[in-house]
């Protein structure tokens, strides 16, 4: 098909031109930029093909038990990934993501971001890969994996081509999990430095989500989509707030970014359902240094420019383009997310843990069979119990399921005899707390039972992820107990022993 470029009116034009090339069906939303004049420089998705053609590999994960990989690609031209192929790949086992592709065809792959003006929590400084399995959705009933980050994950290409530099035009846009953020900084999906440093005002131009408003804020307690440009997160041209700049929590989130010589928006809206709004289009912001713009070209994901790792969010698919979009073109893709048709997929698998049941956790380690999940105080570690056990230790090694607090599609456990305390993690420890009703609390006492990752005699396993690091899994390494991830910096993330340690066969409590 040859690429016809210029600049539509509105969203019929453009549909309009499409189906004249007969590419209706197959258009991706790097189609739709290319004939809008302003094409992909950079296409990242963990879900589908961006382009209508576009065959090869979309992400790559890495296997726990022995570090092999495997590249996922789509079912078949501009299709939805093959989950199938890391559903099998992964069987049994920890996959991290790896490598996200890039589609356009650039090489502006993204990797582990490296260590920079804040150091990344693995050993060597760089920064965590995000699980294979924290996102899974559907787009038109096909399972797909988003990318959860996690506070101190990070991707990055310090290396770009055609990647807006100085204060070039560019777009971009990207699909998060409006309902997964936190207040740290940054959770960015877009330009920045080249050398993971902060080199000064104007040189950075990604999007940010989240509720950060320690530079900048929007309408209301947030989240809110601004622009990251370095040494501010800006809604607008006030450095401190634009009221127009709303608080935005749906599910399935567009956000949209484009900036040019003295002029950028920021656009939004539901990427399940409807059309975009604008919450800003104007002038640079009237802060020093940022007019005219300095931007380096380097892409983040889920850090900022200086690999700030304290955020956390959910990304799913998003563009950088050279030029600057017409809001035509961006209502067209917004047209064509919407129509990818993003819904929700279970969090868990394995044995259904029923909420309101009362539960134990038994160890399936050779060591430890005589083992379960019980608590001394605050303590969260593993004990031996039996049926001549004493009443009161009964108790401590018994747990009522409930609906996540976090999230409801996942679970909490109270313990049966501290009536409104859970087991939460706290600097990956398992503690048993009072919930406090903190946004924290209830993410950290939140997690999502799996098959498990190893098997038994005993009976079938489940392994238990934590559901904002799900890298991480109850493990009990020494008696003490830790959500750990497999082959990590601590010593309770050894990687000898990790699916045995990570998995439990859950019977009936004790009492």
């Amino acid at each position: 098909m040859s690429r016809q470029r210029g600049n539509f009116n509105n969203v019929g034009a453009l549909v309009i031109k499409l189906v004249a090339l007969g590419a209706l069906a197959a258009a991706g939303p790097c189609d739709i930029y290319d004939s809008g004049g302003t094409p992909c420089v950079a296409a990242h998705s963990t879900t589908r093909a961006l382009y209508g053609s576009y065959t090869g590999p979309l992400y790559q994960v890495k296997r726990g038990s022995d570090g092999a990989t495997i590249d996922i690609a789509p079912l078949s031209a501009g299709g939805v990934a093959n989950a199938a192929s890391q559903d099998t790949f992964c069987a049994g086992t920890t996959c991290l993501i790896s490598i996200i592709y890039d589609q356009s065809g650039r090489k502006n792959h993204l990797t582990q971001a490296p260590p920079g003006g804040f150091k990344g929590p693995e050993a060597n400084g760089y920064d965590n890969l995000a699980s294979a399995v924290g996102a899974p959705v559907t787009l038109n009933g096909k399972k797909a994996y988003g990318v959860f980050v996690s506070p101190g994950t990070g991707y990055r290409n310090n290396a770009p081509n055609g990647i807006a530099t100085g204060d070039a035009a560019e777009g971009m846009y990207a699909v998060f999990d409006g309902t997964h953020f936190n207040s740290g900084c940054c959770f960015d999906y877009g330009n920045a430095e080249t050398n993971n440093l902060d080199t000064g005002n104007g040189h950075m131009e990604a999007l940010y989500f989240g509720t950060n408003s320690a530079w900048g804020s929007g309408a209301g307690s947030g989240p809110w989509i601004m622009a990251d440009l370095e040494n501010g997160l800006f809604s607008g041209a006030n450095p401190k707030n634009n009221g127009g700049d709303p608080s935005i929590t749906h599910r399935f989130l567009t956000s949209v970014l484009k900036g040019g010589p003295n002029k950028w928006a920021i656009r939004g809206g539901n990427a399940a359902s409807g059309s975009l709004s604008t919450f800003y289009d104007g002038a640079r912001p009237n802060a020093s240094g940022y007019n005219p713009m300095k931007k380096e070209g380097a892409i983040i994901l889920g850090i900022g420019g200086d690999n700030s790792v304290s955020a956390q969010g959910t990304f799913y698919e998003g563009v950088m383009t050279s030029g600057y979009p017409s809001d035509s073109t961006e209502n067209a893709v917004q047209a064509d997310i919407v129509a990818a048709g993003y819904a929700t997929a279970p969090l868990t698998s394995g044995p259904t843990l029923s909420v309101g049941s009362s539960v134990s956790l038994r160890a399936i380690t050779a060591c430890c069979t005589a083992r379960y999940l019980a608590h001394s105080g605050s303590t969260v570690n593993t004990q031996i119990v039996s049926g001549s056990s004493s009443s009161n230790l009964k108790r401590q090694a018994t747990w009522t399921v409930r609906s996540g607090l976090g999230n409801s599609n996942c679970v909490s456990f109270e313990s049966l005899d501290s009536p409104g305390s859970y087991i939460r993690h706290y600097d990956f420890v398992l503690q048993l707390n009072a919930n406090d009703g903190s946004k924290a609390f209830a993410e950290d006492a939140t997690f999502c039972p799996q098959t498990g990752l190893g098997q038994s005699s005993l009976g079938t396993t489940s392994s238990v992820r934590a559901w904002g690091y799900p890298t991480r899994f109850f493990r009990h390494y020494a008696n003490v107990t830790y959500v750990a991830s497999n082959g990590g910096v601590h010593e309770f993330d050894a990687a000898s022993l990790f699916n045995d340690d990570a998995s439990w066969v859950v019977g009936a409590g004790f009492a």
